[in-house]
């Protein structure tokens, strides 16, 4: 059904607000940490100062399976071969994964290695596509932006990502490159800080919610990785989230409906029109439901409307093209709701990136804006399913 009335995060907020204020003072960092990791794991720099961690032993978020081929891969090694090659070669891009960890240290660096030289894109920076980004909790417990590291090359990129922190235990969250891979990464720490895994999420909010979907999705055309709406989101709500976008490949293949079928999340958001004709969106959308319900029957599955183009107001052949679209995804929804299929629900096309034609580079792919405007549309459906 659709949502029962138009929610926006100042709603979601006033009621998370009172729960999470009582909770803050008891989960502060101190009181979250694990055991230090063993400074005689870290590689020590050449003058002394600083420890450099490898990010595999904090944990790595936002991978929907853990039978991976290469440490940082979004599909597990069964898929290779079962999933379109294109898929496959996507796959290894890092978007939506990020590392979270305590530090007491004054300076939080990072260095990294990737797995394909390409660090831009044409319409994309190097920040976004092969870049770092760090976020930390302020003293409400909410994640803000604190630094991001810009790539040098394909095989060593270093930054310092925070100097003179405040004294104390601090909570961060570093997010991975949305459209390239990470071979090898490292966390650095100035020599007798003490740097620990982040701490456990809380009981109800395990499980993550998976995103599947088009380049879009992935992240194209953030400034920086942490600004794919599905990581806003992800913030926003404290929870786990797993970006399964993949560029000019989101099609609702039934070989990728088999495979999160299998997960058990919280909910699963579904974006993929931009990748399909309106006969493809009529073709596959009911089995894809279909297949989920009849795996998680309980889960919610969210169906998000092909966005608006944004030349669209001007041009009818590109108004057209999604329209027809959103046509097919609706009447598959109806039918869906007629035969009695639960916990199913659907977000419009009409403010995911406003109204004024200036939230995307090119008229698709959105910039920081179109990102926060289809958080801000799309994250409370999902707050409101969740609850």
């Amino acid at each position: 059904m659709l949502p029962k009335h138009p929610c926006r995060w100042l709603l979601i907020l006033s009621l998370l607000i009172p729960l999470m204020s009582a909770c803050i003072a008891a989960d502060t960092p101190e009181s979250q940490t694990s055991a230090p990791l063993d400074a005689s794991t870290a590689v020590v720099s050449d003058d002394g100062k600083m420890l450099w961690f490898d990010a595999l032993a904090l944990g790595i978020d936002g991978q929907g399976w853990k039978e991976v081929a290469h440490p940082y891969d979004r599909f597990p090694a069964e898929a290779k071969g079962i999933v379109r090659d294109a898929v496959w070669s996507l796959s290894e891009n890092s978007a939506g994964m990020s590392v979270r960890f305590i530090t007491d240290s004054p300076m939080v660096s990072a260095r990294w290695s990737l797995r394909t030289g390409m660090l831009d894109m044409h319409h994309m920076p190097s920040t976004g596509v092969s870049g770092v980004d760090l976020y930390a909790k302020d003293p409400s417990g909410q994640w803000r932006w604190v630094g991001a590291g810009r790539p040098e090359a394909q095989h060593h990129s270093e930054a310092t990502l925070v100097s003179s922190a405040p004294k104390g235990l601090h909570e961060y969250q570093l997010y991975l490159p949305l459209y390239n891979g990470i071979e090898k990464l490292e966390i650095g720490i100035e020599a007798g800080a003490e740097l620990h895994q982040g701490p456990a999420y809380t009981e109800s909010h395990t499980k993550p919610v998976l995103f599947w979907g088009t380049s879009i999705l992935q992240g194209g055309c953030a400034s920086r990785p942490g600004m794919a709406y599905p990581s806003i989101i992800g913030r926003r709500l404290q929870r786990p989230v797993v970006n399964l976008g993949f560029s000019g490949n989101g099609r609702m293949d039934p070989e990728i409906v088999e495979l999160i079928a299998k997960l058990d999340v919280a909910a699963y958001v579904i974006d993929c029109g931009p990748n399909m004709t309106a006969a493809m969106i009529a073709e596959r959308t009911e089995p894809l439901v279909r297949g989920l319900r009849e795996a998680q029957p309980t889960t919610p599955v969210v169906l998000v409307e092909n966005i608006k183009y944004q030349r669209g107001w001007f041009v009818e052949s590109t108004r057209n093209s999604y329209v027809e679209k959103n046509i097919e995804l609706r009447a598959a929804y109806d039918r869906l709701r007629a035969e009695g299929v639960e916990e199913l629900y659907y977000i419009p096309c009409d403010d995911l990136l406003g109204n004024d034609a200036e939230a995307t580079v090119d008229g698709v792919h959105a910039t920081d804006l179109g990102f926060m405007r289809m958080a801000d549309e799309i994250g409370p459906v999902v707050a409101e399913v969740l609850e």
